[in-house]
């Protein structure tokens, strides 16, 4: 036992006890301003309930100062909480914190919540804002993406990935958000490109700026790489939770089905002079789709991309469903290189993750052309033939007007997989277009015949009645039914509940070798 040799270092019971007397009873928390980083995921998720994982993670590096930076978290935080009652993983990067950058400690907490995502089975949300790799920890940070990017690839159709662009995302921090499901941007704040401004000015002499190089518009209407632009990004979060909706949370389950709000055999006489009387005359499919499906449910992707062609989400009776619709009204609703690639890809997403596949078809062919030809529609047209062929959940179609040649075998005919295939009675099902067919059949009949212009009308009235209808196509099976347009919303519905335990085997093999 020691004794204590002054009174100073003796506890002042007195003066302590007066002190804690003359404390508040109550002591008020500072107030702590709360960092866009975690601003955003509490925005994300349900109203309490977010749970930050490794928020005390720091880094490890002693080089370039960086044993004096270590703070709690490294730039990015990591967490889990629910979103409309279901669990999702998300993390969201911090640009106050070192500019966001990415350094081995920042890529495995973001490599850990993947992990987690995928042994939960549950989505994953990502938010972009940083200013790339650290390059103060070198080869680390090069790593920690590659762990990020590998793990893209594994969780691809095991779970849904959303990546949210909230500030800059270049250089090789690209390629994350590229290889998920979907990305989505704010216009003016989203940037992504693989080289900024300056280095484009160094190598190529451009001189463009960020929003021009890569900015929300150009990602949403010229590359399509962004598959929803939206101008603020409180918006941008609400869609991204809009979109989950639609979503199962792996493929083990099948989409959330919500309360039918809209009945199923209202009138929808208004469908039977949508399609115009001359097959010249376009229309805008969109009309079709808000009048089949569940008012107010259609949640289109890639709006601003590849106009001809229309895919989105939208749900039928309650259930969730992809849509996929060519357009009358942009370039006659051909189908080009970009059209293709979108579809392609919206199928084989909807197929990961079990939503059945609505397609309405009124196509007139693929777009002629040494343009087209040379960017290799080829292999990109393929790209959709393989994506449908290759689809095992529930394929029903609907054909509306035109569906001619290689573009109606390629739009979810039978011959390619489809479940059940309706026609229009305005529906055209042919090798190509009346006159197009006249020209080669009858040239040298009509180059005979005494009055030309008659003889080539009276030969197209004669195609067009013989073939220019689903009649034939529905006498040997191809097309299921012909229906008035009126009803279609019931069919469909009535086919779709028929076909939603579908259940396809097929070859195990390592992995199909889709066209590139």
């Amino acid at each position: 036992m020691f004794d204590l040799p002054s009174t100073e270092l003796r506890p002042k019971t007195e003066e302590r006890k007066q002190e804690r007397e003359a404390r508040p009873s109550v002591v008020e928390a500072p107030q702590v301003e709360v960092k866009p980083a975690l601003q955003r995921l509490l925005q994300l998720f349900d109203e309490g309930t977010f749970e930050e994982i490794g928020a005390s993670v720091v880094n490890r590096s002693t080089d370039f100062g960086l044993e004096r930076k270590k703070i709690p978290g490294d730039g990015v935080i990591t967490g889990t909480g629910e979103v409309n009652g279901r669990t999702v993983f998300a993390f969201s990067q911090d640009r106050t914190v070192m500019g966001g950058s990415l350094g081995e400690a920042h890529a495995r907490k973001i490599a850990r919540i993947q992990d987690l995502a995928m042994q939960a089975k549950s989505p994953l949300v990502g938010i972009n804002d940083s200013g790339g790799a650290r390059i103060q920890e070198g080869i680390d940070s090069l790593g920690g993406y590659g762990e990020i990017f590998r793990r893209n690839v594994r969780m691809s159709g095991m779970v849904p990935q959303i990546s949210l662009i909230l500030g800059p995302c270049a250089g090789g921090a690209v390629y994350s958000p590229a290889l998920t499901d979907f990305v989505v941007m704010v216009r003016k704040q989203s940037y992504m490109f693989l080289t900024g401004p300056k280095v484009v000015k160094t190598v190529t002499f451009e001189d463009v700026d960020s929003e021009t190089l890569g900015g929300a518009d150009v990602h949403g209407r010229t590359t399509g790489i962004a598959h929803m632009v939206y101008k603020e990004e409180t918006e941008a979060i609400r869609g991204v939770r809009q979109l989950l909706g639609y979503m199962p949370s792996s493929y083990l389950e099948s989409p959330p089905q919500i309360a039918l709000a809209d009945p199923i055999d209202r009138d929808m006489s208004v469908l039977d002079e949508v399609i115009p009387a001359s097959s010249k005359q376009v229309y805008d499919v969109k009309k079709v789709v808000q009048e089949v499906f569940d008012r107010g449910s259609f949640f289109e992707i890639q709006k601003n991309w590849a106009k001809n062609m229309v895919v989105g989400f939208a749900r039928l009776g309650g259930f969730s469903v992809g849509v996929i619709a060519n357009q009358p009204a942009m370039m006659g609703g051909v189908l080009d290189v970009n059209a293709s690639r979108k579809a392609a890809r919206f199928i084989r997403t909807c197929n990961a993750y079990n939503v059945p596949i609505i397609s309405l078809v009124d196509v007139p062919g693929f777009l002629p052309g040494t343009g087209q030809e040379h960017a290799g529609v080829i292999a990109h047209g393929a790209k959709l033939m393989y994506a449908y062929c290759e689809a095992t959940v529930p394929k029903l179609a609907v054909i509306l007007r035109k569906a001619y040649g290689g573009a109606y075998i390629v739009m979810c005919s039978k011959h390619v997989g489809g479940d059940v295939n309706l026609a229009w009675p305005s529906a055209e099902v042919a090798v190509m277009g009346a006159a197009g067919a006249v020209e080669v059949l009858f040239r040298k009949e009509i180059a005979q015949a005494s009055d030309k212009d008659q003889a080539a009308t009276a030969k197209v009235e004669e195609y067009e009645n013989k073939f220019l209808n689903p009649q034939r196509a529905a006498e040997r099976g191809y097309v299921d039914a012909v229906i008035a347009p009126r009803e279609t919303r019931v069919k469909l519905f009535r086919h779709l509940k028929a076909h939603l335990a579908k259940s396809e085997e097929r070859v195990s093999k390592h992995n199909g070798n889709i066209p590139t």
